[in-house]
């Protein structure tokens, strides 16, 4: 069974659809990358997928249940086990880095200080900021509040982690080190979707890759195949533009 399983998915924002015929499946462990031009609907599936934006059509299934997104219970339900890290970091300016971290935790799911505070300094290690947990976001570089944002939304324990452009709004020589936080994640074998332009880190950690145009999934299948032998009249520009640049 997959542990995330999408079925003729349709979203629109004030009637104009945005999202057509969504169908993919994701399991446990995998790596799902979106990618595709600008526009064409990849960030707006992350969002319907976390319930941002209620789909119009179409079912989301989770380890076998089916999602009611219309449902307030259900929603507080599937934010407990998916987590969105953002292009723009969102970080809490007036907090350390430390503190961006167990907020949640400890003010929304009201677990103990303490334990969430030493899971925090863990994730933030982890993610390579281990002498920054006093530091406050205007003390930090764009890399570094991204890897805060990544774990903060790692100390919600999410089941599956959605990662919209985390590295686009940084400069080239920050990239990497938000990648590296990534990859880390991947070894541990946490199941994440990804929009990227990243084409080489993409390549590099996906299980399965996504090009979409225009609210579609034009073609869905292993990097390998996506990049070197697509099969789409429509993925193969896109593809050739992409790797001649």
């Amino acid at each position: 069974m997959p542990q995330l399983e999408i079925l003729d998915l349709k979203a629109a924002y004030n009637r104009q659809p945005v999202l057509e015929n969504i169908t993919l499946s994701v399991e446990k462990g995998e790596i799902v990358s979106l990618i595709g031009p600008s526009g064409s609907g990849k960030s707006t599936l992350l969002r319907v997928l976390i319930g941002l934006l209620p789909p119009i059509a179409g079912q989301v299934h989770l380890d076998g249940e089916r999602i009611d997104y219309g449902d307030k219970r259900t929603l507080r339900a599937l934010r407990d086990r998916l987590a969105i890290v953002f292009q723009q970091y969102n970080l809490f300016q007036n907090m350390t880095a430390l503190q961006n971290v167990t907020i949640a935790p400890t003010k929304v799911k009201k677990r103990p200080a303490r334990e969430v505070e030493e899971e925090a300094k863990t994730l933030l290690s982890k993610v390579g900021l281990a002498d920054k947990f006093d530091a406050y976001p205007d003390e930090l570089s764009g890399g570094q509040q991204q890897r805060v944002a990544i774990a903060r939304a790692l100390a919600l324990k999410p089941e599956i982690l959605l990662l919209d452009e985390v590295t686009s709004a940084l400069d080239p020589e920050l990239v990497n080190e938000v990648l590296d936080a990534i990859r880390l994640l991947a070894a541990e074998g946490m199941t994440m979707f990804i929009v990227s332009h990243e084409m080489g880190f993409v390549r590099e950690l996906s299980s399965k890759v996504a090009f979409m145009a225009d609210g579609h999934i034009v073609e869905f299948g292993p990097p390998a195949r996506i990049f070197d032998r697509p099969e789409m009249a429509r993925t193969r520009d896109f593809v050739s533009k992409i790797l001649r640049h």
